[in-house]
């Protein structure tokens, strides 16, 4: 497998390969196919290329401020700059590194490195052995999985290769409903945004849950741990609807998880984001008239994230691009490369030295994170308090 550094030296037999084969790959593409893209399609194609590899010069990597971080930067390979305009902040408490905004994006305050290497490993963990146990994740409805969860079955399977056992898809025990995937492209959803006189009928909304596919064959533990893709918090998320499930109840949210969010919103001092702003943003009326729906055509920000990121898009510009509003931050276990409000990608070989070390009881963890970004979304969607058979009443 080629390094990273190989396909950035155009002198390399690897790059030399892979040139060869990106050309024989695209010689009968379409040479007007790109004049369709968006804006945004077009900043997603580039940066989630694979060769030839990203140009990150125009991208924001605050990281390259911090001349502690040098040696992880050079290991990783990946180096952006400050091409993108950002102010540095007053922290409210001299123990957090650094707060920054991005003006282009009203609200969007980044805090690099805020995660701490200890809580960096402490989440990975609660990640893989509670949070995707206790909770409903992408695998659940077409796999009957352990009990005591695939992560914490597989680690067994690591100390006795003889338990690495194969889990039986849900479609083939007697009695269970089964449907076949649809061919063709995905279907895409595009909701009607909610509002106090819609949402009764929103919530209400029939959200049958998805069937078992009859497609999927029997897997072993390894193989199922690489195609987990999420794990819910919170309030249900309806995937085919793409509406909650009020029906389900609230999710438990780990102490830890909220401890940490709230110790990254009261380390900005919002006054310097956004003046004297009003209390009266909690509230639904406001939220509902400052939302609006920004669209593609509209070039995204580029910024790189690194392990232990913080990105926290407040307000009503940073917010209502596609999500919904309200507060939502990320927490990056892991590098990727992001378009601001676009799909991260993971870059290869950036694993951090200080989550790439060879102890035992670390090494799952480490091999897992080698191919894998862990990213913990955290959205307030509804107002503090939100009751939604109130909000129906």
């Amino acid at each position: 497998m080629s390094s990273t550094v190989d396909l950035h030296d155009p002198n390399s037999s690897a790059f030399k390969k892979a040139r060869r084969l990106y050309h024989k790959a695209t010689k009968n593409r379409n040479p007007d196919l790109e004049l369709d893209w968006s804006p945004f399609r077009a900043a997603e194609k580039k940066y989630k290329a694979r060769f030839p590899p990203p140009d990150l010069s125009n991208v924001l990597d605050l990281a390259t401020l911090d001349p502690s971080r040098e040696d992880e930067i050079r290991q990783g390979v990946w180096r952006g700059s400050t091409a993108v305009h950002y102010i540095e902040l007053s922290a409210t408490n001299l123990s957090t590194p650094k707060v920054y905004s991005v003006p282009e994006i009203p609200g969007l305050v980044i805090l690099p490195s805020f995660v701490s290497v200890e809580k960096q490993r402490e989440l990975v963990r609660w990640s893989l052995c509670d949070q995707a146990r206790e909770n409903e994740t992408n695998l659940d409805v077409h796999y009957d999985l352990p009990p005591e969860g695939l992560w914490n079955e597989y680690l067994q399977s690591r100390r006795n290769p003889t338990k690495d056992l194969l889990v039986k898809p849900k479609a083939s025990v007697k009695g269970s409903p089964a449907t076949s995937e649809p061919s063709g492209p995905r279907k895409l959803v595009n909701n009607t945004p909610a509002t106090l006189q819609n949402f009764s009928a929103i919530s209400t909304t029939p959200k049958p849950p998805q069937t078992p596919s009859a497609t999927v064959k029997p897997a072993s533990l390894s193989d199922l741990v690489l195609r987990l893709r999420w794990a819910n918090i919170g309030w249900f998320y309806h995937w085919g609807t793409k509406q909650y499930d009020f029906a389900k109840g609230q999710g438990h949210i780990d102490s830890r998880l909220r401890e940490l969010c709230r110790e990254a919103v009261t380390a900005v001092d919002w006054k310097q984001v956004y003046g004297n702003y009003s209390s009266d943003w909690t509230e639904w009326a406001t939220w509902n008239e400052s939302y609006g729906g920004l669209t593609r055509d509209s070039a995204p920000v580029p910024i790189l994230l690194r392990s232990g990121d913080v990105v926290i898009m407040s307000g009503p510009e940073c917010r209502r691009a596609y999500h919904g509003k309200g507060l939502y931050i990320y927490m990056y276990l892991r590098h990727v490369s992001r378009g601001s409000l676009g799909v991260p990608r993971i870059l290869d070989n950036t694993l951090p030295f200080y989550l790439n070390q060879d102890d035992e009881d670390w090494e799952p963890y480490k091999d897992y994170l080698s191919t894998t970004r862990i990213n913990i979304n955290v959205r307030q969607v509804f107002p503090k308090g939100f009751q939604p058979e109130l909000v129906n009443s």
